[in-house]
């Protein structure tokens, strides 16, 4: 194997001074030449594996009583990988477990992209309709954890916010934007696969059943703007005025009753999903569909896809 190989000479180029006097310099280069060529071959293969993708992460810093959630993978537009995913859950958890937090702020690294999605480049693996009712209970999961998370939550975004960052932005309690800023769900032009029952309750009630409709069929993207009009951004400021804004919002959060606010985001969430049902067998027919394999291969090698309907 490449590793074993590489192990090798990396031995016999950490020899004994004593030995390493007696070769002759043309056969030490000839030793690190080798061993250069082996390690390209290695990083190679790996990169064809899909092993040195860059998987991003989900960093976590406390200021204060202001804890503060940043997703990193700014060369993908903070695509969410299911390592960041994974990292994003056991951060919830720890929020909950701190008694001296008041207040949480998500936002995306790199000015581009709050987060633009799920990988897609992992749906390839996805076989039958059982695969997306699991990737869709998962999701749930995590999304529910964000909603349950005990102070108020922030939501910070500069640039795109769609699909799963769209679902990540609507768990949260407020959100606020740059004028380049903007919120969509492209799957019916893209992938061709679909949301949970809880993601398009999500979606209705941050932007209304009209453009929601517009969002999902016509797969349009929303400006900062209009989803300030309808009341899912708080607001719209600058980028150079955003950290100033965030600042002030927090401090204000920071200063409020814990207790009343802790208790009024429970009566809310409880009104809001009070109305939620099953929609597995919906997502079922989809991931299961011709459409949405075709759709994620399409995606992954540059096409535009061509739908069947089946």
């Amino acid at each position: 194997m490449l590793y074993r190989r590489a192990l090798d000479l990396l031995r016999a180029a950490h020899a004994s001074k004593a030995k390493r006097r007696k070769a002759r310099v043309g056969r030490r280069d000839a030793h690190l030449t080798r061993l250069f060529v082996i390690i390209r071959d290695c990083v190679v293969r790996l990169q064809e594996e899909g092993s040195l993708v860059d998987q991003g992460t989900v960093h976590y810093r406390r200021d204060g009583a202001v804890a503060h959630v940043l997703f990193d993978r700014p060369l993908a537009r903070n695509a969410m990988t299911w390592t960041m995913y994974e990292e994003l859950a056991v951060i919830c958890q720890k929020v909950n477990h701190d008694p001296d937090l008041r207040a949480v702020t998500f936002r995306g690294a790199g000015g581009k992209a709050f987060i633009a999605g799920t990988d897609i480049a992992q749906f390839q693996t996805f076989a039958t309709g059982e695969d997306g009712v699991d990737y869709e209970r998962k999701g749930d999961t995590i999304m529910a954890a964000i909603e349950a998370i005990r102070v108020p939550t922030l939501a910070i975004i500069d640039g795109w916010c769609v699909g799963g960052g769209l679902a990540i932005a609507s768990c949260c309690d407020l959100r606020i934007g740059t004028p380049a800023a903007q919120f969509g769900v492209p799957i019916a032009r893209t992938l061709g696969n679909c949301l949970s029952i809880a993601n398009y309750t999500r979606l209705i009630n941050g932007f209304g059943v009209s453009r929601t409709k517009r969002i999902l069929l016509m797969a349009e993207t929303l400006t900062a703007k209009e989803a300030r009009d309808c009341g899912f951004l708080s607001d719209v400021v600058d980028a150079e005025m955003l950290d100033a804004r965030v600042l002030e919002m927090t401090e204000r959060l920071v200063a409020n009753a814990p207790v009343t606010m802790q208790v009024s985001k429970q009566a809310i969430g409880r009104i809001l999903v009070s109305g939620t049902i099953n929609g597995d067998d919906l997502v079922r027919e989809c991931y299961a569909s011709d459409d949405f394999h075709h759709g994620v291969e399409a995606f992954v090698s540059k096409r535009k896809p061509h739908w069947t309907g089946r």
